[in-house]
């Protein structure tokens, strides 16, 4: 879609064009008032002189009509006459010379404006009294040429102020917009590789100085998400490593010995588990690569809780037995929630595996569902092992991350259960608490709301 030609112009182009043209506006009316107002006031004046020269020549005329004609002389009204009757008692000559008498209308006594035929403007007024009548008139030309003054200062004085405010809006619009400029080239020229760099902050408190903030946090979440991605990467390629070469360690030695078929069925044993071992890791990576896009489709269905923990423990009592350690179930009577059955098991499976594996042999592992206030269940596994140091209790949910390396991998664990345990809490609404003691074991505590 086309822009229009406004938008198609620079952020700092249309600052200036729209501070121009409000200040445009503003000044023209500004302008048109003061010729308005100025114009009214010399009119005024005009018409109090005019009335001022009726009423001396009336008081002259009423007092000493003898001395009429010193009006002329002395005071220097140029422009009226006095009739008497039918009789002109007194006229000037400037009042012959323009032709006023034609100005004079029967019952216009107020100021008025009058042309001649050359086009002359006068402001004519009268009087009439008792056998008398008296006109008086003012040229309007030195009025007109203070307007006209006027209209040529504000004809010029307004475009080049509005030059200047233009010029001016238009350095003020780049030291405004100075910020986004330094911020867009800051931005420039980071990259995947220079993600710790930051966009510059003037002033925190002002609206550019937020907006940078705002950018900087969304940088953080970007560096951090391609931190764990690079470690993620990192990770998953290790862990998929230590099979696929303990594999091919094991194929490589025997096609260099000559084996009997016990031998053969060791090497292919040894290969299972480690394909077996492969496998699981591909299958945990699939499963947080589906969580992580939404892919993962969940039903909504009612659980039984003590049913789901006895399911459990029942499916992984071939671990414990093997250990010989005691796997005890508690539950309420009747616990209820409301999620999707299979990723809520997953999720209680990793947890309980976790527990198997960190519990010594003839240790004790508890699991206890119940009901919480106000409308809540939990399910608690709480296992007997050397418990969580304070340092790794808030790593132990991201990927891949281990409490001990090497007792991880001598287990078979490749870092992603308790991941894969609390995004299935999680998913279906609930959350998952951790709390250990060095030496004094772990409990694990998934927390749901009730159903209704």
């Amino acid at each position: 879609m086309a822009l229009s030609p406004m938008r198609a112009l620079s952020v700092r182009a249309r600052l200036t064009l729209w501070h121009a043209s409000a200040l445009a506006l503003l000044v023209l009316a500004f302008s048109a008032g003061i010729y308005y107002f100025e114009s009214l006031r010399l009119y005024q004046d005009l018409d109090e002189r005019v009335e001022r020269d009726l009423a001396a020549i009336e008081r002259v005329y009423l007092e000493e009509p003898d001395e009429i004609n010193e009006l002329e002389t002395q005071i220097s009204i140029r422009r009226f006459e006095v009739v008497e009757g039918e009789r002109v008692l007194y006229r000037t000559a400037a009042w012959t010379r323009a032709g006023l008498h034609d100005a004079l209308r029967p019952g216009a006594m107020a100021p008025r404006t009058w042309s001649t035929p050359s086009k002359e403007t006068y402001r004519v007024a009268q009087i009439a009294g008792p056998g008398f009548h008296i006109a008086v008139a003012h040229s309007e030309e030195p009025v007109r040429r203070s307007l006209a003054t006027l209209a040529a200062i504000l004809s010029v004085g307004v475009p080049c102020a509005l030059l200047v405010a233009v010029a001016i809006g238009y350095v003020l619009a780049g030291r405004l917009l100075a910020p986004v400029g330094a911020m867009a080239t800051r931005a420039r020229r980071i990259s995947a590789e220079s993600l710790d760099e930051r966009l510059p902050v003037g002033n925190p408190d002002d609206e550019f100085g937020r907006l940078a903030g705002v950018l900087n946090d969304a940088l953080g979440r970007v560096q951090q998400s391609f931190d764990q991605l690079r470690r993620f990467t990192a990770d998953a390629s290790h862990e998929l490593r230590t099979p696929l070469t303990s594999m091919r360690t094991v194929g490589e030695v025997a096609l260099h010995k000559s084996l009997d078929a016990a031998g053969y069925r060791d090497v292919i044993g040894s290969m299972l588990e480690e394909l077996e071992r492969l496998t699981l890791l591909v299958e945990s990576l699939l499963t947080l690569t589906r969580a992580d896009a939404g892919a993962l489709k969940l039903a909504r269905e009612r659980i039984e809780l003590p049913a789901l923990a006895a399911g459990v423990a029942t499916q992984l009592s071939v671990l414990t037995d093997e250990k010989r350690q005691r796997l005890h179930v508690q539950a309420d009577e009747r616990v209820e929630v409301t999620g999707d059955a299979g990723t809520l098991r997953q999720g209680l499976l990793n947890l309980i595996h976790n527990a198997i594996k960190f519990t010594p042999s003839a240790g004790d592992i508890h699991i206890v569902v119940s009901k919480r206030l106000p409308a809540e269940a939990s399910i608690e596994v709480r296992d007997s092992g050397p418990g969580i140091p304070a340092r790794h209790r808030t790593r132990i949910f991201d990927r891949f991350y281990r409490v001990d390396e090497g007792r991880s991998r001598e287990q078979g664990g490749a870092g992603l259960g308790l991941a894969i345990a609390r995004w299935a809490v999680e998913a279906n609404g609930g959350r998952l608490e951790v709390e250990s003691e060095e030496g004094r074991g772990s409990l694990f505590r998934i927390v749901l709301p009730l159903a209704a």
